[in-house]
């Protein structure tokens, strides 16, 4: 059996669209994309879910706390759940919070540490990056992502060439997705769906590459 981790964020916490900034509805377990990966994988893969919301890639929230900072916490993840076959890492879109004032590139670089730190591990798993939709400027999280839509111009295209760099597998959500226009941010029940199942197509192909 194949062990793969997918790290990332509210989006993978299974965060829904929100009304209101206090909202704090989830899919089901069964209809998260890792979810919806893990049925679509079958039985010869292991899916480990670490969703957070809010995590970022290199940053210390100033405000919701350093346990956000993904790159900082993921030695204690890929060590809690080793052996690893497989780590899917999407994050970025909370780096397009105005706080932060990130632009794409250094996103890109963020992910690209988090990748370079599994190559650690006395078996490292491989690793697929997945690029986020585009986050969009509307509802209740629009004064955090103010420049969000600017800031997020070529995150895809800088996570392609930071996957390439560490050969690394890549993925660009926004061919499948987008985000709900709820709120700019997160996806809805059919977004979640379709992205679970290409990627667990990414997934399958990843795997069955030679080294």
């Amino acid at each position: 059996m194949k062990t793969i981790l997918c790290y990332g964020d509210s989006n993978t916490h299974g965060s829904l669209p929100m009304a209101t900034i206090d909202d704090d509805d989830r899919l089901g377990p069964t209809a998260r994309w890792s979810g919806v990966m893990a049925s679509s994988l079958g039985d010869s893969f292991c899916v480990i879910e670490e969703g957070l919301p809010g995590r970022t890639t290199v940053h210390d929230d100033p405000f919701e706390g350093a346990h956000l900072n993904g790159l900082r916490i993921l030695p204690a993840i890929l060590n809690s759940h080793r052996p690893l076959d497989g780590l899917v890492i999407m994050l970025g879109t909370n780096d397009l919070k105005t706080r932060f004032a990130a632009p794409a590139a250094d996103i890109a670089i963020g992910v690209e540490k988090m990748a370079l730190m599994a190559a650690t591990l006395a078996h490292p798993p491989r690793v697929l990056i997945v690029a986020p939709p585009p986050v969009r400027e509307l509802g209740c999280l629009t004064e955090y992502f103010v420049g969000a839509e600017a800031k997020g111009t070529g995150l895809a295209e800088a996570l392609r060439f930071r996957a390439g760099r560490v050969g690394a597998g890549f993925f660009d959500a926004s061919s499948v997705i987008s985000v709900d226009p709820l709120d700019g941010v997160h996806f809805g029940a059919d977004a979640h769906r379709d992205l679970g199942k290409a990627l667990a197509n990414a997934v399958t192909s990843m795997m069955d590459y030679p080294t």
